[in-house]
């Protein structure tokens, strides 16, 4: 957290409250970067007190944040909150939300190990149990599988370089962040704090996958990469995924690329469509769904690496391993991505991956 010594300036959340944020859904201001950025400094150090912090939140949530205001946060927590510990290879960062998935099979573990197997690094991060859902995220369902999570931020960049796929477990890497939890978990809605700890970065990753429920939301995400001063990706990818989360819908998923630098020398943003039934995936989204997400996420995990699967779970690992895979411009297409993906499976590779993570 933040020093408890550390000085302000002119604006307590109090005067945001009644001066900016505050006042009514219509009439309501953005705030300053430095305005937001003393916000959250003051948030980090535990200044607020409970009743102006929630108020201060929810005029947030009401308000809508800007990508400047959600900059300016991200920013201070990096500085503040944030413990990076760099790998040696450069991994797909993979910031879903960390309030995790209550229906349908989280794919996201099986999906990083089979483009690990690949080639293609992948780092994950999520706490554990984080408000509002305190569902299925990361960290339960590598629990399962008997992979250790509560790692020191220097032991999950050496779990990386060692297996292809690392976990950086959110009280470890953003303690700041973490020490709001009881805060957090009194409001029973989401916060902007839901959307910066995604973006944490905690491996300083240039790229990075992630997740949203709305087109908006992604242009407003890139528009906050582009807008940090800590973060230092160069491409991005955020798709609207399955309960929000980084796992590709069955049938329609809408898709948002940023490129720092395009293939024309300029910056790009694009956005498309995947339909799985265009790569041979006639599957629907209940076909995905199960009835203990972290137990049965587990053990399809196990079977699909293990090439003991052929159906919808291992269709959708495989197409989720090999968006990564592109996500990091190893492969040229989904297509080249998904035989890679179904290569890895069929020889042993993902498997072996596994293994090494059991055992480190």
């Amino acid at each position: 957290m933040a020093q408890a010594s550390q000085e302000f300036g002119e604006w307590p959340l109090k005067r945001l409250m009644t001066e900016v944020v505050g006042s009514g859904h219509k009439s309501a201001d953005d705030m300053t970067r430095e305005q937001a950025r003393e916000a959250f400094q003051r948030i980090l150090a535990g200044k607020p007190d409970e009743t102006t912090l929630g108020a201060f939140w929810l005029a947030n949530r009401w308000k809508r944040n800007n990508p400047e205001e959600l900059a300016a946060y991200t920013d201070v927590m990096r500085e503040e909150a944030v413990i990076t510990a760099e790998p040696d290879c450069d991994p797909v960062d993979c910031g879903a939300n960390y309030d995790g998935k209550h229906t349908s099979a989280l794919l996201g573990v099986g999906a990083g190990i089979v483009a690990a197997a690949a080639g293609t690094p992948v780092v994950v991060h999520s706490g554990d149990g984080v408000p509002t859902q305190k569902e299925t995220a990361y960290k339960h369902v590598l629990d399962e599988l008997g992979v250790r999570t509560e790692l020191t931020p220097e032991e999950s960049a050496d779990m990386v370089d060692e297996t292809g796929f690392g976990f950086y477990y959110q009280p470890e890497f953003n303690p700041g962040v973490h020490d709001l939890f009881d805060r957090r978990d009194q409001m029973g809605v989401r916060t902007f704090v839901n959307s910066i700890e995604t973006v944490a970065n905690p491996a300083n990753a240039d790229v990075h996958l992630g997740s949203f429920y709305h087109l908006a939301f992604a242009k407003k995400m890139t528009d906050l990469l582009k807008g940090s001063e800590q973060l230092e990706f160069s491409r991005a990818i955020f798709f609207q995924g399955m309960e929000g989360y980084d796992d590709i819908r069955p049938g329609y998923t809408k898709v948002a690329e940023w490129d720092q630098t395009g293939a024309d020398g300029e910056e790009g943003f694009e956005d498309y469509e995947i339909e799985t039934a265009e790569y041979g995936m006639e599957m629907e989204g209940d076909d995905l769904a199960v009835d203990d997400v972290t137990a049965d996420s587990a053990a399809i995990t196990e079977a699909v690496l293990a090439g003991e699967r052929d159906d919808e779970f291992a269709d959708a690992i495989a197409l989720n391993g090999a968006f990564r895979m592109y996500a990091r411009q190893d492969v040229d297409s989904l297509e080249a991505g998904l035989d890679r993906a179904r290569e890895v499976i069929d020889d042993g590779s993902a498997a072996a991956v596994l293994e090494d993570l059991r055992s480190f």
